[in-house]
């Protein structure tokens, strides 16, 4: 099975030109280097688009004007909460926005925000229980915790919410290298282990197939990785087994919590359509256009079960990343320009693209 078999759909960006129209960005130094993003810089430039690097720590009227911002402030949002420096550069950008009405971003902040609490993300992810009932595309049930100085009430809790052993953990603050540190419980003796706030869900047997789709406005397409082996459901004595996600998630993971039972029968791929009706549904609620979702498929009920929602990921094994984004900044603009009013990177209307990796 080819883990990183993809293809990309929606409106090519073929012949795309954008002159006189600037674009500022800012990424932290680590997400600059995942994206490349001094190659975007050079592949917007061959189309006629100006990319400029935004430096908070100066002034952001001499560096504009910008007609879109892109950017992921997840870093200086969650070091706001206690950094006076990131509060204060934080404050600056949301000044200058307030000041250029007429500049877009790309995404809201507000809509960026909300996605940083686990405890708001497990809510939106709910609402496709009922909202997409009929594509049969669900989310685990899950549990905010916010203290854990009685574990007999949060026992209590797991049962009145209907979640069921094994349970995951996840923080509830969902960026940063700690937001990807996570355990798998197995008996309401290890909810010990826990450190709230977090969140807990029910951890559903797929097959150790997780697919992450990428969406970027119109586009959006699904990668194949790795992802945990299937346990026996119920409680039992296991002990509480520790992990980090992204290392078990990456396309060359080599993790015993992968490793698969060769007489396993694999999961059924995701439906195309209703991938397609998942984005769109996302989009909507969320009013964003880059975002990433995790999804997996019940090895029992063949469901599509959501399990996380990501601000601006990684994109690794989308391809036609830069067009695709370039695509949808150029689609932004001109809606934009053509209603003469402001808009956002994430309400715009557009026909989502069905992708799939194994079609």
């Amino acid at each position: 099975m080819d883990r990183l078999s993809v293809r990309v759909c929606g409106p090519s960006a073929a012949g795309v030109r954008m002159s006189e129209r600037r674009v500022g960005c800012w990424l932290s130094d680590k997400k600059r280097r995942r994206m490349n993003l001094d190659a975007f810089i050079r592949f917007c430039a061959d189309h006629g688009v100006e990319v400029v690097k935004i430096d908070l720590t100066q002034p952001l009227g001499p560096q504009g004007p910008f007609d879109i911002i892109l950017h992921k402030l997840s870093d200086v949002i969650v070091e706001a909460e206690h950094d006076s420096q990131s509060q204060q550069l934080l404050d600056n950008f949301q000044s200058y926005v307030s000041a250029h009405p007429d500049t877009v971003l790309l995404d809201p902040l507000p809509a960026m925000t909300k996605l940083l609490d686990r405890f708001v993300s497990c809510r939106i992810m709910s609402q496709l229980n009922s909202s997409l009932r009929d594509w049969r595309i669900c989310s685990p049930p899950c549990l905010e915790v916010h203290s854990g100085s009685d574990l007999s009430s949060i026992e209590q809790a797991v049962i009145r919410q209907g979640l069921t052993f094994p349970l995951i953990c996840k923080t509830r603050v969902a960026h940063g290298s700690y937001s990807h540190e996570m355990c798998l419980l197995f008996s309401a003796a290890s909810l010990a282990d826990i450190h709230p706030p977090c969140v807990l869900q029910s951890f559903v047997n797929h097959g150790a197939v997780l697919y992450k789709v990428f969406v970027v406005g119109d586009k959006h397409c699904c990668v194949e990785r790795p992802s945990i082996k299937n346990f026996p459901s119920g409680p039992c004595d296991r002990k509480t087994i520790f992990f980090n996600s992204q290392k078990v998630s990456k396309p060359e993971s080599n993790s015993n919590l992968t490793s698969v039972d060769e007489h396993m029968v694999d999961p059924p791929s995701p439906s195309s359509d209703a991938v397609a009706a998942l984005v769109k549904e996302l989009r909507a609620q969320l009013g964003m256009a880059l975002f990433g979702v995790d999804v997996i498929v019940n090895i029992g009920t063949h469901a599509l079960t959501v399990i996380d929602i990501n601000i601006f990921p990684g994109y690794e094994g989308m391809p036609q990343f830069f067009s695709s984004l370039l695509s949808h900044i150029q689609s932004v603009l001109d809606k934009h320009a053509a209603a003469g009013s402001h808009t956002t990177g994430g309400s715009s209307e557009e026909t989502v693209g069905v992708c799939h990796p194994r079609s």
